[in-house]
């Protein structure tokens, strides 16, 4: 193992570790998988139960999500950043004291969670959720999983410091794979049992029903049934995690150990572990605290449009509600549920894009916290533009393209099942994909914040955004003539703030200059142009006349197909001539280095 020597004492320069890149390439591989698997997941729910046991699904989550991001954000990352710092400085002895003080706070923390969820469950079904108490059973079922998060998050948090990104991507995987299997099987299950019940007995799970609710009173339970599986994944990913540490450990050798300066004492080291995560608490908590204020807002507002504007929801939504391709209208006390679905299935696409790009934050995090705590000026400022110019290479020409295609993916994946949910959710998925860059970076540039040791300013961004968000939101969605149409656009205004805040002082305080040749303007021109073709693409293959024969299926897949195809064909063309890619890019890829001699040979990597 390569040494260094500091001072009169020689040391090990540390366990084995993956690059910034490759580890960023490990987790963005395993969150499309996840994404993909995801989808597989969601897709048949929405067969299942519609949209309007998708909204009973929303409903358990927009409790979770804030529990969730206050108990747990702040653990890994404060885990990560002292990791990476020591063993940046050799202090190994520090490295294993800080992953065994760190092992005992997660069952507090974690039961903490849990408490609250149960806590908050009534309250908050009975007077936020658009679906009543009849949210419960989805609450209760992913409750949990808040408890089994926090035991993963020590672990993920301890080996992506050490820059091992192995474990979080399989025991993501895992969590996917199970939640897929698991819950579609019960989702399913109890849809079945409900409808043999009324069938044979003319009730459902023991409350009297009629052919015009009978499906009404399965839905919660089927949401809650999916849900379960959800909750069976995190503790399938926490069981390989601790398999995963007994069988492999953590790279650390006696020898290290040995070499290393004594371990600082533990109370001071969760002093300083308090000093990181508190800050990082604080954003996530105001983040999620307004995504909260903004569900309670969206769902509020959906109601009192219901109650209040009954003719102006009608003439908007009620050919879907009582559209002829149902097997029976939307049942008024599902009406509220049903709208708020619409939008919950638009959200799974707008997410894929920028929770792959956020692998890049994650993998980030421990490179610029070592980087910046020897004072390796050349490599913070080579990270910086490294991750802002990969988040900008994938996620503008996915966004322009999910835009572009935003009525045939909505269409094909839903269209057959919930008729007319492509005019109203097209227009938010649309916007999405234009905006998709944007949210996609906002990711990264918090994590490179947090390893720099300000994680006051995402805490002070986000409470910015919170505002614009709050007050957009009263403005837009509280016009029943624009309604749920309007929250994409307060949601976009809120990350225009977040990411101007977080990038003007990250500037400042790194004194970084950006090469905004190549991290944006080569990026946008080509994904514009990617744009256009795929565009383009999708209609000239329905001139085509064996296309014309086709099935409107699959005609919708042969545009996808054709749009996709121009797309990445232009992109990869114009981003090479442009020069845009750079040997660092490539090499993420399978055989990268090859790819990248022979590009340089013929000059056209930048």
């Amino acid at each position: 193992m390569e040494q260094r020597r500091t001072g009169t004492q020689t040391e090990k320069t540390g366990p084995k570790s993956q690059s910034m890149l490759n580890g960023a390439a490990i987790l963005a591989l395993s969150m499309i998988l996840v994404k993909i698997i995801g989808m597989v997941y969601k897709l048949p729910l929405v067969l299942l139960y519609g949209a309007e046991g998708k909204g009973f699904f929303t409903n358990a989550f927009e409790l979770y999500t804030p529990i969730y991001a206050i108990a747990i954000t702040g653990l890994p990352i404060a885990v990560s950043r002292m990791v990476s710092e020591r063993t940046a400085r050799c202090r190994y002895n520090d490295v294993r004291t800080i992953y065994k003080v760190t092992r005992k706070l997660f069952l507090w923390v974690g039961l903490a969670g849990l408490a609250a969820m149960l806590l908050l469950a009534w309250p908050y079904a009975n007077y936020i959720c658009t679906g009543g108490l009849r949210s419960l059973p989805a609450i209760f079922a992913i409750a949990p999983a808040i408890f089994f998060c926090c035991a993963m998050s020590i672990h993920r948090g301890y080996y992506e410091g050490l820059r091992n990104m192995i474990p979080t991507a399989v025991s993501q995987v895992i969590e996917a794979l199970c939640k897929m299997i698991l819950g579609i099987a019960l989702a399913i299950l109890c849809m079945r049992m409900g409808t043999h019940e009324f069938e044979t007995k003319g009730t459902v799970f023991g409350m009297a029903a009629t052919a015009d609710n009978f499906e009404s009173l399965i839905y919660p339970w089927a949401a809650a049934a999916s849900i379960i599986g959800i909750t069976a994944g995190t503790v399938l990913g926490y069981i390989y995690l601790v398999f995963y540490h007994r069988a492999k450990g953590d790279g650390i050798t006696k020898e290290m150990l040995i070499n290393a300066p004594p371990s600082e004492d533990a109370k001071k080291l969760m002093r300083e572990l308090g000093m990181i995560a508190i800050p990082v608490v604080l954003s996530s908590a105001v983040l999620t605290i307004t995504n909260f204020i903004d569900n309670i807002q969206v769902n509020w507002l959906i109601k009192r449009a219901i109650e209040k504007y009954p003719e102006v929801i009608e003439r908007i939504y009620g050919s879907t509600f009582n559209s002829p391709l149902r097997a029976r209208p939307v049942a008024e006390i599902d009406k509220a549920p049903f709208i708020r679905g619409l939008y919950a299935t638009v959200m799974d696409f707008r997410s894929l894009i920028p929770t792959i790009v956020t692998s890049l934050g994650v993998s980030a995090l421990p490179a610029i916290s070592a980087a910046w705590a020897v004072g390796h000026k050349e490599n913070v400022q080579k990270t910086i533009n490294s991750v802002m110019r990969i988040a900008l290479v994938v996620s503008l020409p996915a966004g322009f393209g999910l835009a572009v295609l935003s009525k045939e993916i909505l269409t094909l994946f839903y269209e057959a099942d919930v008729p007319g949910i492509a005019q109203h959710t097209a227009p938010i998925l649309f916007l999405f994909g234009l905006s998709t860059a944007l949210m996609s970076i906002s990711g990264p540039i918090t994590s490179i914040l947090q390893g720099i040791g300000r994680t006051d300013v995402p805490v002070k961004s986000i409470a910015v955004g919170a505002v614009v968000k709050i007050v957009s939101n009263f403005i837009l969605v509280g016009n029943p003539e624009i309604n749920i149409q309007g929250a994409p656009y307060s949601t976009i205004l809120c990350y225009v703030a977040i990411v101007a805040v977080n990038l003007i002082v990250l500037l400042r305080v790194t004194k970084v200059r950006v090469r905004v040749m190549s991290v944006l303007i080569k990026p946008l021109l080509c994904a514009g142009l990617s744009a256009a073709a795929a565009w383009a693409g999708k209609g000239l293959i329905l001139r085509l006349p064996f296309i014309a024969g086709m099935s409107a299926k699959l005609q919708l897949l042969a545009m996808i197909a054709a749009a996709m195809a121009a797309a990445v064909v232009v992109y990869a063309v114009t981003m090479l001539l442009c020069r845009a890619f750079t040997k660092d890019d490539l090499e993420m890829l399978p055989k990268g280095e090859k790819i990248a001699e022979k590009l340089d040979k013929i000059g056209l990597l930048g």
